[in-house]
């Protein structure tokens, strides 16, 4: 593989306009390294693109030497995407052009944007993208995996509101998908994550979004289970204005938390209203004063400390390992195994995570993006969250043992951006009813599978060894 590497190496280094990065160049080091600290691969080439040319000369040459290939835009996939041992990472991280038209309440941005990129530009004109809530992520990865956030109940899902893409595909040409030009393609990228093709600039809709109301809070005790099931009835009737999440967890050993709490079980709630003030302010009065919260507070934020407001519990570096689903509903007993697994939490970093969809995301049609479930609005993510290699074991350990317990009361599906990288059996159930016209377009576009570092969609051949799971 090394020596195909070096092939590529050559091929490029006349009339490659970024640059090339080996491990012998100073550069390379600091250029390998990815979010997730579990994944710490050695690329044999990182391929810094200055352009689409670039991209274009290295897909080629890599798929001529048929060099594994990793696609890296912002770096932060949780299952380690973004790197490769021995091979290629074509890395876009150069690429970071934001383009808004204010007229239009639209915006280009190039593929190796972070979201905060994207957010400073766009809010200078006073509008949002729907898109994550960690500033550092790569909008790319996140926007083809389907894209939650702040936003989602208001405006749809990150897919939802991309109008276009220019890619690369996997035998170099470049190519634009749209409504009206390759549109099977252009259906398949929202949601269908990057098997595809790289891409290299996204059309997305904005919305007039500057500030917003934020409330946080925290229950500890009896009132923990309590308060998930005030959440989860009240959330079924809530206006779309609201986003209001909770992550059931240990106290952190924060300024804003009495010292008698800290690392007890606890659930943190963040809530956040778009739009008019006074309705925001009743709605949060009466959500934050259930169950006898401590460290409550309310104000009005600007849309950008917002988009960076979970910045700090996500560094790069940490190591992070996840399982996910939907629920149809939350039962009591689903609610007390949660809560239950909170005794023997490994890590006071890991979260489970609880979010509710419904509103705009739920409107748009199950036919109409390869995104997957739409139909089932609770969202757990369990994501484990610590610092050092010895204790791997035990976190990881907690969190499969935990996701099994849930998954009966589960519904079939998840949420590929939160998916680790050892659960590739589950990719089908990710798109079930969807999979066999990804699998077409996938055939079409990239026969030979070259895009496959991904929550992977094979061409036919390779599908035909997979089964749907019903």
């Amino acid at each position: 593989m090394l020596e195909a590497t070096n092939e590529v190496y050559r091929a490029l280094r006349q009339r490659f306009r970024g640059d090339l990065l080996r491990p012998i160049d100073p550069q390379y080091e600091p250029a390998r390294v990815i979010w997730n600290g579990m994944v710490a691969r050695r690329p044999g080439l990182i391929a810094r693109c200055a352009d689409v040319a670039d991209v274009q000369a290295a897909v080629r040459a890599a798929a001529a030497a048929q060099v594994l290939t990793a696609i890296r835009c912002g770096g932060h996939s949780l299952a380690g995407f973004g790197t490769c041992d021995d091979g290629m990472v074509i890395d876009l991280s150069s690429m970071r052009q934001v383009a808004v038209d204010r007229n239009s309440r639209s915006c280009r941005f190039a593929g190796g944007c972070l979201l905060g990129t994207v957010d400073a530009a766009t809010q200078k004109e006073g509008f949002a993208f729907p898109a994550g809530v960690v500033s550092h992520t790569g909008a790319s990865g996140l926007v083809l995996g389907g894209g939650f956030g702040w936003l989602t109940r208001l405006h749809g899902l990150s897919s939802d509101n991309v109008e276009g893409c220019t890619l690369v595909t996997a035998n170099g040409s470049v190519i634009r998908a749209n409504a009206k030009e390759n549109d099977d393609l252009f259906w398949a990228l929202r949601g269908g994550g990057g098997n595809f093709g790289v891409v290299t600039e996204f059309e997305v809709r904005l919305h007039p979004v500057t500030s917003v109301l934020v409330g946080e809070a925290m229950c500890t005790g009896d009132d923990i289970p309590a308060l998930v099931r005030h959440w989860r009835d009240f959330m079924q009737e809530s206006p779309d204005n609201l986003r209001w999440s909770l992550s059931l967890r240990l106290a952190p050993d924060a300024e804003h938390v009495p010292v008698e709490l800290r690392r007890r079980p606890a659930v943190t709630q963040a809530a956040v209203w778009v739009g008019d003030i006074k309705k925001g302010g009743d709605c949060l009065d009466h959500i934050l004063s259930l169950c006898n919260p401590v460290g409550v507070t309310r104000k009005n934020m600007s849309f950008l400390a917002l988009q960076t407001m979970a910045d700090e519990e996500f560094p790069h570096g940490r190591r992070y390992y996840t399982k996910s689903g939907y629920c149809k509903t939350l039962d009591d007993h689903t609610i007390d195994l949660m809560v239950q697994s909170l005794a023997s939490i490994p890590s006071p970093l890991t979260q489970i995570e609880l979010a509710y969809l419904g509103g705009a995301a739920t409107r748009v049609g199950a036919a109409e993006t390869a995104f997957g479930d739409r139909s089932s609005p609770f969202v757990i993510n369990l994501l484990g969250n610590w610092s050092k290699l010895s204790e791997d074991v035990s976190n990881v350990s907690w969190v499969r043992s935990l996701f099994q317990s849930l998954k009966p009361s589960m519904t079939p599906g998840v949420y590929i951006n939160f998916m680790s990288g050892d659960e590739e059996d589950r990719v089908p159930e990710a798109y079930r009813e969807r999979w066999a016209r990804l699998v077409s377009v996938k055939s079409h576009y990239d026969p030979s599978n070259f895009f496959r570092l991904n929550q992977n969609i094979p061409p036919q051949e390779m599908a035909e060894k997979r089964s749907i799971p019903r």
